[in-house]
């Protein structure tokens, strides 16, 4: 494990390019990293860091701003050395940096930024690829662990009653379906399984709308190059016989 200086004053400004090493290689930076969105033109990334590592080691920090002028564009990024760390930086919401309120969000990288409702925040998911032997306790079993559920519903056939194979999960939070969907790959009772944003019909409309207009910064992973971008985007109406990102047909559109 390889620690920045003690007595370095800037140990993680995103001029410097120094960080704090010694983060579990087991948890992608995707899932310990936060956009936070709202920050006030005077937020520097030594005030936004004074402020979030208050809950957990920082391994980066930053404020983004145009290459240009050097202003801030009015959001930035912070990453923790674990997920746990995360989790308790948004549990201990609302927060207010430099006299503001801002809005954390679990970052999404640029792949999955521009995939269908990307930055909507709902309560409910689509749950995909469900098998015939998975039950309704084996989705609480394995989703529960995320946070509290309100409903779980396995779709079935109105005549057969036989399993469509996929179910809508709500939860009590927002947040949970960030965290739950930023995690690429889900196994349920041994089964893959796929998972995204639900979204009803007025829901996808909205978005789409927004998306025509363009968007803000988004809660894209923006740094080095290799994340970045915005607007906001809505679910495309997806047919029962598609095939979506996940290779599973089904849709993830509530009617």
């Amino acid at each position: 494990m390889k620690f920045v200086p003690l007595n370095n004053p800037h140990p993680f400004h995103s001029e410097s390019g120094l960080k704090m090493e010694g983060h579990d290689p087991k948890e992608p930076e995707q899932l310990r990293k936060l956009f936070i969105g709202g920050l006030s033109f005077e937020t520097t990334d030594d005030s936004l860091r004074e402020h979030f590592e208050k809950w957990g080691t920082l391994t980066d920090c930053v404020v983004m701003r145009d290459p240009q002028t050097k202003r801030s564009r009015g959001f930035g990024f912070v990453t923790y050395s674990c997920v746990e760390e995360v989790d308790a930086a948004m549990c201990a919401g609302p927060h207010k940096v430099d006299g503001r309120v801002v809005e954390p969000k679990r970052a999404v990288s640029r792949e999955d930024s521009v995939k269908p409702g990307a930055h909507l925040t709902v309560k409910k998911i689509f749950v995909g690829g469900i098998k015939e032997d998975t039950e309704e306790y084996n989705l609480r079993d394995y989703i529960e662990k995320y946070g509290k559920i309100e409903t779980i519903e396995v779709m079935e056939d109105r005549q057969s009653g036989k399993k469509r194979g996929f179910a809508f999960v709500t939860f009590d939070d927002h947040d949970t379906v960030d965290k739950i969907v930023v995690q690429k790959y889900h196994t349920i009772n041994g089964h893959n399984c796929g998972v995204k944003k639900a979204l009803s019909k007025q829901e996808m409309q909205s978005a789409g709308s927004q998306r025509g207009h363009g968007g803000g910064s988004g809660n894209f992973m923006g740094r080095g190059g290799n994340f970045g971008g915005g607007g906001n985007f809505g679910f495309l109406r997806i047919t029962f016989n598609s095939l979506i990102h996940f290779g599973l047909g089904f849709s993830n559109t509530i009617n």
